[in-house]
């Protein structure tokens, strides 16, 4: 695929293409829309196949921040960067302080966070370089807790819609990814005496989530075909396909990983299934707007009832899919959208 054809394609306004060999930093930094607001999106770090590999999954990252940010109400576009390379590594201050530089140079268009592979200390040095990054020490922080539990109510609000009830009592939970967010998500589901499910690629973190919280262990490629009645991606994206969804035998799928749908017909496919999916960027919206929260000076726990009204928000996408007869993730759409479009009538793009 061509580098414009996909920047076209997902209608992206900047891409940036960042080096500094000295720091043996290579990263990519995409600006997806910026009517609203700012874009803000975090810094995924990951030992990618291919550069455009990684170019893929920025361009898509940063689509889903501009949705998740219109659904949320939040006056943010939508952004993201990722930095190719082993996120294990220990040598950390001069490459994310080579990242911080290049944020700095868009003076603002771009707000980074932590994400995958990244940790509140690696913000702080981008905050050496840069004053355009959030979830820093002594601020907001890790925007992990909150983002588990917006995820949490949003599961909640998924059994409200197909059992006619929010308790998650008894309910057999399989959890994809126990990092930050998965461990955290899974202490909510296992205080409402859930069933736990539990997978991840290391298996120290698989142990701890065995041990803390009683739940079942499972190999990384067997999740998928786990009997349970609902099924939370916290991991990678791309994980609805073609190649998992013939061993769905979930009636809900509700978790916090980005993109989970590696097609958006794989949306229409859930939902002929009879499969009730709520869209990522609306249930994991949680550490977007504790970010938010940070830049507009919000106590931590004003940014949590913000995550709780998540709920609220899902069980109106539910009914406008109902009422439309069209799946979830194009209900979704429709409403980050209209509230663009809204904005963008009354607004210049934000400069």
């Amino acid at each position: 695929m061509e580098i414009f054809e996909l920047i076209c394609e997902h209608e992206l306004e900047q891409v940036v293409f960042c080096y500094e060999p000295t720091a043996n930093y290579r990263g990519i930094i995409a600006i997806h829309n910026t009517t609203l607001g700012p874009a803000l999106g975090g810094t995924r770090f990951w030992n990618y196949r291919s550069d455009l590999e990684a170019l893929i999954d920025v361009v898509r990252l940063a689509r889903g921040m501009t949705y998740k940010a219109a659904v949320a109400g939040l006056n943010l576009g939508g952004g993201k960067s990722v930095i190719i390379g082993d996120p294990k590594t220990t040598r950390r201050e001069m490459l994310f302080r080579a990242h911080g530089r290049f944020v700095e140079s868009l003076k603002g268009r771009y707000i980074t966070a932590e994400d995958v592979g990244t940790s509140v200390e690696d913000m702080d040095y981008v905050h050496m370089e840069t004053e355009y990054v959030t979830g820093i020490a002594g601020r907001s922080g890790d925007p992990s807790p909150v983002t588990a539990y917006g995820t949490y109510r949003g599961i909640q609000a998924c059994a409200r819609e197909r059992y006619g009830k929010e308790s998650l009592k008894g309910l057999r939970i399989a959890v994809q990814g126990l990092g930050h967010v998965g461990f955290h998500l899974c202490e909510h589901l296992a205080s409402e005496d859930a069933t736990l499910v539990v997978t991840d690629i290391d298996e120290e973190k698989l142990q701890r989530a065995v041990q803390a919280f009683g739940a079942e262990p499972v190999t990384p490629d067997k999740i998928y075909a786990v009997k349970a009645e609902i099924f939370a991606p916290c991991a990678l994206g791309a994980v609805i396909n073609d190649q998992t969804i013939p061993q769905f035998r979930f009636e809900v799928i509700a978790g916090a990983a980005n993109n989970q749908l590696a097609e958006e017909r794989h949306g229409d496919v859930l939902a002929q299934k009879g499969i009730l999916y709520a869209p990522d960027y609306v249930i994991n919206a949680g550490g977007l707007i504790n970010v938010y929260g940070e830049l507009n000076g919000w106590s931590p726990d004003r940014a949590l009832r913000k995550a709780g009204e998540i709920y609220e928000t899902l069980g109106q996408l539910f009914e406008l899919a109902r009422e439309q007869g069209i799946p979830t993730h194009e209900a979704a759409d429709r409403l980050a959208e209209r509230r663009i479009d809204q904005v963008a009538r009354i607004q210049r793009t934000w400069v």
